[in-house]
């Protein structure tokens, strides 16, 4: 969790005990102001969460690591080697490559797969007659891919304890933004469905880059002919897309609107998946890494907190 008085992550000990540090989090725009403006702040935070989030996972996994006696007899070979030459350094190393590999397939997934597939369909389906909606049809099946990503991962174990964490953040923050003592009791009563999710926001950079690849096929005809020389340039594009998305999180989360609940809608159902109802031990978690970063006596509704990546989203 980040707010008024840092950031604070808190983890479950195999003992039982929840272990909550202090971590100290330096944002671009304390040095250099221009980080701070509209249409630019987004790509700033979206890359200062994404660090943020790496290295909030591999303390947790350094803590846990550290706590439950694992027998060096009992690792893989895999551990022992990257223990051997790693030591100390072994989780951040994993960590690097699982990011590298991680943004390789985000890559196949949702740039070069949405393309080939509408290539393929247009010339063997349409004789190319879509050739100025590839950009709509590339958004669509960009969507599908993402949602059928989420839906297979949310079916294994492990992620669907992230997940239960993931709701017990948005339900803890809910309860504080309602003037609540933060308890269990108060915690689960609230929704796990939050506007300023990750999920949502991921899901408005997907519309938005529909729109802008769509205008910027219109403004300049033919320039999807190089297919891989299109795939470059909606890359290139990707931090206005960011830019803009993030603007419109901001605002969702100030404004209950019909603009907004419609373009809000996706995200929100896709919290159905991102997200599930925490147990008691969870939602004590939560709570204490909200405490951990709230003012003694916090005001309702005010310096609201925000929700790190590190979560999975």
């Amino acid at each position: 969790m980040q707010g008024p008085k840092g950031a604070a992550m808190s983890v479950r000990l195999p003992d039982g005990t929840i272990d909550t540090e202090k971590l100290e989090v330096k944002h671009v725009r304390d040095k250099f102001k221009p980080a701070g403006w509209p249409l630019i702040r987004g790509i700033f935070n979206m890359v200062e969460s994404l660090l943020f989030g790496f290295k909030c996972m591999e303390k947790s996994a350094e803590k846990v690591g550290i706590d439950d006696g694992t027998d060096p007899e009992n690792m893989s070979k895999l551990d022992k080697w990257l223990s051997d030459h790693f030591g100390p350094k072994m989780m951040a190393v994993v960590t690097a490559v699982s990011a590298v590999l991680g943004c390789g397939l985000a890559f196949l997934l949702f740039f070069y797969l949405p393309t080939f597939i509408v290539d393929k369909v247009d010339e063997f389906v349409f004789r190319n007659a879509l050739a100025k909606l590839h950009p709509l049809f590339e958004g669509i099946f960009r969507m599908i891919i993402f949602v059928a990503y989420i839906w297979l991962v949310s079916r294994l174990p492990d992620i669907k304890r992230v997940f239960m964490y993931h709701g017990a953040e948005h339900k803890s923050i809910f309860c504080y933004e309602a003037g609540l003592e933060l308890t269990v009791e108060n915690v689960k009563k609230q929704s796990r469905f939050h506007p300023r999710c990750g999920t949502s926001f991921i899901f408005v950079i997907l519309i938005i880059s529909i729109l802008i690849s769509s205008v910027l096929v219109v403004a300049f005809p033919g320039i999807d002919s190089n297919r891989l020389l299109w795939m470059a340039i909606k890359l290139l594009v990707v931090p206005l897309t960011v830019a803009v998305g993030y603007e419109f999180i901001r605002y969702a989360g100030k404004h209950d609107n019909i603009l907004v609940k419609i373009l809000a809608a996706p995200g929100l159902w896709m919290q159905r998946l991102t997200t599930n109802e925490p147990t008691d031990d969870i939602i004590e978690v939560g709570i204490e890494s909200l405490k951990a970063v709230l003012d003694d006596v916090p005001e309702k509704n005010d310096a609201i907190p925000d929700e790190s990546e590190a979560d999975g989203n």
